[in-house]
């Protein structure tokens, strides 16, 4: 502290008094997530975590750290120039709140960009020493604040999961037609599927000029329009482009014709093709052309009014559709996990309680949850999907039938205790049957309302599909 404290005047005493001024309240932080916020995406996802890490850093580190330690500033006279040209805090001087925030956001941002976090890491380190250069903390107190800081970022992964990017295991590959040029293959594109590429369907023609491209016209039913070209041209393997709604489809046609499916994330959502691996078109492209592919699970429901549909990612009764749609509504402002905290709540509100028997057990429930594959978390809201070859439904519902049921979920999530919650039912099986005991329910499969019944038997087709896929060997 002397040695700091000693240094003579330099150019650096403006930029530290600067930059810690700009670290103030946490602005620095807030300006930076709002960038972050803008690339959308894995930086968009960071910036939110980054947030709440700093809110909860500050709050500890400000509002309870500092009352219960109190501690004296380092003495003005220890210095050759006096606090450097900032205003001297009144406050304890442990622990440092710019340290903890500093390292609170740099953390979290970490946790979901470690690319964002390493360039953010410098200024980290510089904000947190700028407060002892400037003569108004001591090292101690600077430390402290980034233990607290760290642990607070940290923490938040035990009610808020870091989503997996590595993609699911898939079945065993397979032999599938190598199409050179994508010569025999079809695909059909949805320009309805709210693309942030526009220039995906071109990049297709580009790097697979023999393929037949179909874009599909939103009039039509889209599997009359695919019968129709698959009679018509007899592909050796099937293509799309679009959305997780429009992939549900065209695979639903190609486990029906037993033909390869090729993936090309093109829509706003795409949990589908994040899963297996395919995250952009040249990795899809190289795959069809060596014809290389492995096998996936489809679920399937069956309900009492003859409706039989096929899903790839989830299905869902009772409130989970609307308060999907919420978050989907909000994600953009927000990021997912805090918009789907704030759905979650806002359906829970309103809903209304579903009588139902969930093999042959009653129960009363706010709203069912079948995925197809494996989820994870187990004990969390799910953020990824780890397996999808395992012929297993993820079956999670939320039990209306305990006292203060709402007031207790909503605090199991926000606590991360779900895994023991008594509202909160998890489990993992082949097969699934739910039976409504009232009225008819609508029932969503991959963000899509598809039948209204009082019955729904689930069950899953075991390697049912077979997607080009680069082998990950």
């Amino acid at each position: 502290m002397e040695s700091t404290g000693a240094l003579k005047p330099s150019t650096l005493d403006s930029v530290m008094r600067r930059l810690s001024r700009a670290a103030n309240h946490g602005f620095l932080w807030m300006a930076i997530a709002g960038v972050l916020a803008l690339i959308g995406g894995q930086p968009r996802r960071a910036a939110a975590r980054g947030m709440l890490a700093l809110a909860g850093s500050s709050a500890l580190a400000n509002g309870v750290l500092k009352p219960l330690f109190p501690r004296r500033r380092p003495p003005v006279r220890a210095w050759i120039n006096p606090k450097r040209g900032v205003e001297f805090p009144t406050s304890s001087s442990f622990p440092s709140g710019h340290s903890a925030s500093a390292a609170a956001f740099t953390t979290a941002v970490a946790m979901e960009s470690p690319a964002t976090g390493v360039v953010l890491a410098p200024l980290a380190a510089a904000v947190a020493y700028s407060r002892v250069h400037n003569g108004v903390h001591w090292p101690s107190d600077v430390f402290a604040g980034i233990a607290v800081g760290g642990a607070v970022a940290a923490g938040t992964r035990r009610w808020w999961a870091v989503r997996d990017e590595e993609p699911a295991d898939l079945g065993p590959e397979c032999v599938v037609p190598a199409l050179p040029g994508g010569d025999g293959l079809v695909v059909f594109t949805n320009p309805g599927s709210g693309s942030e590429d526009d220039g995906i369907v071109d990049a297709i023609r580009e790097a697979l000029p023999a393929a037949v491209i179909i874009e599909f016209n939103p009039d039509i039913d889209f599997d009359k329009q695919i019968e129709a070209k698959l009679r018509e041209s007899k592909p050796r393997a099937i293509g799309v482009c679009g959305g997780d709604g429009t992939v549900v489809t065209v695979a639903d046609a190609a486990t029906r014709h037993n033909l390869p499916l090729a993936v090309f994330p093109g829509g706003t959502l795409n949990h589908f093709a994040r899963d297996v691996g395919v995250a952009d078109v040249a990795e899809t492209v190289t795959a069809v052309e060596s014809g290389q592919a492995a096998f996936v699970d489809h679920a399937v429901v069956t309900t009492d009014t003859g409706v039989t549909a096929r899903f790839l990612n989830t299905a869902s009764l009772g409130g989970y559709p609307d308060a999907v749609r919420l978050r989907e509504k909000w994600e953009p402002r927000f990021g997912k996990w805090p918009a789907a905290a704030a759905a979650m709540i806002r359906v829970l509100a309103a809903a209304e309680p579903m009588s139902v028997t969930i093999d042959g057990t009653k129960a009363s429930i706010w709203m069912l949850f079948v995925g197809n594959g494996r989820y994870s978390p187990g004990d969390q809201v799910p953020m990824s999907r780890p397996e999808l070859n395992r012929g297993l439904l993820d079956v999670r519902y939320l039990r209306a039938d305990r006292k203060f049921s709402r007031a207790r979920l909503l605090f199991a999530a926000a606590t991360g205790t779900l895994g023991s919650s008594p509202v909160y039912i998890h489990a993992l099986a082949p097969t699934l049957s739910v039976q409504v005991n009232a009225e008819s329910v609508a029932i969503a499969t991959d963000g899509e309302v598809v039948a209204d019944a009082r019955r729904f038997d689930f069950s899953t087709e075991p390697a049912a599909v077979a997607v080009y896929r680069i082998s990950k060997d």
